[in-house]
């Protein structure tokens, strides 16, 4: 069975809702509290959002500054002459016992290994 089924009871409800919102209002401060609040929290994030904004111009012009100082480093720096390297070549001696660690891919009778071809290392 619903709560309220009958308009009697939804009847009630409304004027119950009514008087609740009729009380809050004559109950209220004013609104003198809430007004003073907000203009202390809209001043000082005017305040913030200023502080914000002077940050931001003053990184603006730090980064600029810096790159004119590197623009101009570049075009002072002379110009370093390109060293060619020779290829390194490993000179540790190979040892027979790492050949037996790698496969083929081709056995020594010509024939193909398969995917899964898990056979003894030769």
């Amino acid at each position: 069975m619903p709560l309220f089924s009958t308009p009697t009871q939804f009847a009630a409800l409304a004027l119950v809702f009514v008087a609740g919102w009729l009380f809050g209002l004559a109950s209220h401060p004013g609104g003198k509290k809430w007004k003073a609040r907000y203009l202390a929290e809209r001043d000082a994030h005017g305040a913030a959002k200023k502080d914000s904004d002077l940050r931001a111009v003053a990184a603006e012009k730090r980064a600029t500054e810096a790159e004119h100082e590197n623009a101009r480093l570049v075009k002072s720096a002379a110009v370093a002459p390109v060293v060619e390297r020779r290829p390194v070549v490993d000179t540790v001696a190979r040892s027979e016992a790492r050949a037996a660690y790698a496969r083929p891919a081709y056995r020594a009778d010509g024939t193909k290994r398969g995917w899964f071809d898990f056979d003894q290392r030769r």
